[in-house]
């Protein structure tokens, strides 16, 4: 019989991410810190929304683009939260998830073999979204050196004469990194100057921590004509399950990731606009509420691995803390596999992010602080173990 499959597919890795979920899905008493995942229900008014428009029969379709409403309310929210301005009718594609909104934006820019500059550890998604786009991922590899931001000199390295597009995938999955204002200047520059385009993935941008707020680089001078600004709702306000996202972008690229939306997927799921305007109206307080919660049990997490001798980089943005496991002697997915058989605890090896997150594991915190406590008690306990183990 003829091989039925798609070699390009076949050779795409499923995600690391999901593996270890699956695992824990089925084990008894364990505790799962592996997930990006918000553990708070998404805020009643939110939901009383969505409740209300099934209610009243909203169950057509929406245009192609999203509810007409919701995109102005997107575009209110960029105009408050970042200063940045889009028109509603042509800049403003409402999708199904961050994830959709990425794989057609690199779908409506590539052309086969235009090279994707891509900074890890990040999200798993960018590198196989490349590929099926045609195009040609490069690594640019993030150190704990540079607190996980990508410096102009390690950009410069990699720019060719066939690099397109530029990923920034800030707050950083799974890091925590964040790229200040200071830190985008030079970058951007260099955008300029090489003539790129940036995907810049800000589903994150609501959960940054300290005094400093998420700046976009789509804000800086110049830049908002080259940048496809990806953000969505299941993080920001607890809407995973909702799948809603939205992209952002210069009516030239935006016209033609519609192209894509519209035989692909139709429109996003039209009871989760609905709702998602009442969370981009009314939900900053329950922002808020959530980003202090997160705050707490990132200060939490950051304590106990210092109290275990683990060193861990300060996460300034997301919910996941990155701590560098290299001195136990295992690999990332040892060390995971092992932590997960011996404590029921599950974490991600590093490793699912991008080579260069080999002696790292990722560890989410949006999880309820009983069960950050019960699950660092028993970590503590494995990492003793392996302390002995090596005496």
């Amino acid at each position: 019989m003829r091989n039925p499959l798609s070699e390009t597919i076949v050779r795409i890795q499923p995600s690391g991410i999901r593996k270890f979920f699956d695992i824990v899905s089925e084990m008894k008493d364990a505790i799962s810190l592996g997930v990006g995942e918000p553990d708070f229900d998404t805020p009643w008014h939110v939901r009383e929304e969505g409740i209300y428009s099934l209610e009243k029969g909203r169950t057509f379709y929406t245009s192609n683009s999203g509810l007409k409403e919701l995109r102005s309310e997107i575009c209110n929210y960029l105009y408050r939260s970042a200063g940045l301005t889009y028109q509603p009718e042509s800049e403003i594609l409402v999708t199904v998830g961050g994830s959709e909104a990425i794989d057609v934006a690199l779908r409506a820019m590539l052309d086969p073999g235009d090279e994707v500059l891509i900074p890890q550890p990040c999200f798993v998604s960018y590198e196989p979204c490349t590929i099926l786009a045609g195009g040609k991922p490069v690594a640019i590899r993030l150190e704990e050196k540079d607190n996980f931001r990508l410096t102009p000199e390690k950009l410069l390295e990699k720019i060719t004469d066939r690099t397109k597009i530029l990923i920034m995938p800030f707050p950083n999955n799974p890091t925590g990194a964040v790229m200040r204002r200071e830190d985008l200047e030079p970058i951007a520059r260099i955008v300029e100057e090489k003539d790129l385009f940036v995907l810049s993935d800000e589903i994150y941008s609501e959960l940054t921590y300290g005094d400093k707020r998420h700046v976009s680089i789509a804000s800086l001078p110049g830049m908002k004509d080259r940048t496809v600004l990806i953000n969505g709702f299941s993080k920001t306000y607890a809407m995973t399950g909702w799948r809603l996202g939205y992209a952002a972008a210069p009516a030239v690229i935006l016209k033609q990731m519609l192209k894509i939306h519209q035989f692909a997927i139709m429109c996003a799921p039209t009871t989760s606009q609905y709702a998602a305007v009442a969370a981009l109206r009314d939900g900053d307080p329950d922002v808020e509420m959530m980003r202090e919660s997160y705050d707490q049990r990132r200060r939490f997490v950051l304590h106990a691995f210092k109290e275990m001798g683990v060193d861990c980089f300060e996460p300034e943005g997301a919910f996941y803390a990155f701590p560098n496991i290299s001195r136990f002697g295992l690999t990332s997915e040892e060390f995971a596999n092992r932590l997960l058989r011996e404590e029921k605890v599950a974490a991600v090896p590093g490793t699912a992010f991008g080579a260069c997150g080999e002696g790292f594991l990722r560890v989410s915190y949006a999880s309820s602080l009983k069960n950050l406590k019960e699950a660092f008690s028993r970590m503590s306990r494995f990492v003793e173990r392996l302390d002995r183990e090596a005496r």
